[in-house]
């Protein structure tokens, strides 16, 4: 797994600008069973992945925090929550919430997260390769491509899985041949 994440930045930027035009076509006119592709390509991959062997998105992304996050998190840790936003998190430019230390604190020598069962919304969603409408977050997902595995791969077998008209050679979609010649 070491190789693999040494070498996922360089193979991530090597395909950026192939990626940005997939997601180009993709706004311009998904195909209307984008969706449930994505889910099918996310449960694909997900099957074979171990994420605990990699932990990447834990040790190198701080995730952001909703106001439940904060409120749930703060009370497993017995915490009051603005006790918690101070030791634990920072407020970026938007005023969303984000935890202040990379690697994750909550993040075992073990690649175990210690706070699972409530963690934040966010890391439940990571890398949002299943997520409804995904040809609209292009910027996070070509973030997560350097990042994670998983991602790279499902944009890999994105890229295979759709017609013609959305590669990088672009052309026109394939022809339909009527049943019985013609």
């Amino acid at each position: 797994m070491e190789n693999i994440l040494k070498q996922l930045p360089k193979k991530a930027k090597d395909k950026e600008n192939e990626n940005k035009k997939l997601f180009k076509k993709l706004r311009k006119k998904p195909p209307r069973h984008l969706d449930t592709l994505m889910v099918e390509l996310h449960d694909k991959e997900f099957a074979k992945t171990d994420c605990l062997s990699c932990a990447n998105c834990c040790k190198t992304t701080a995730p952001w925090l909703n106001d439940q996050d904060v409120a749930r998190i703060a009370k497993h840790l017995k915490l009051k929550e603005q006790k918690f936003i101070e030791e634990y998190l920072e407020v970026g430019e938007d005023n969303e919430f984000s935890f202040k230390m990379i690697p994750c604190v909550f993040l075992g020598f073990d690649n175990e997260c210690s706070i699972y069962d409530i963690r934040p919304k966010a890391c439940k969603e990571y890398p949002h390769t299943n997520r409804r409408r995904f040809h609209k977050i292009e910027a996070i997902t070509l973030e997560n491509t350097a990042i994670c595995p998983a991602t790279y791969n499902i944009m890999e077998a994105l890229k295979n899985a759709l017609p013609i008209q959305y590669s990088e050679k672009g052309g026109k979609p394939r022809e339909r041949f009527r049943r019985g010649g013609g």
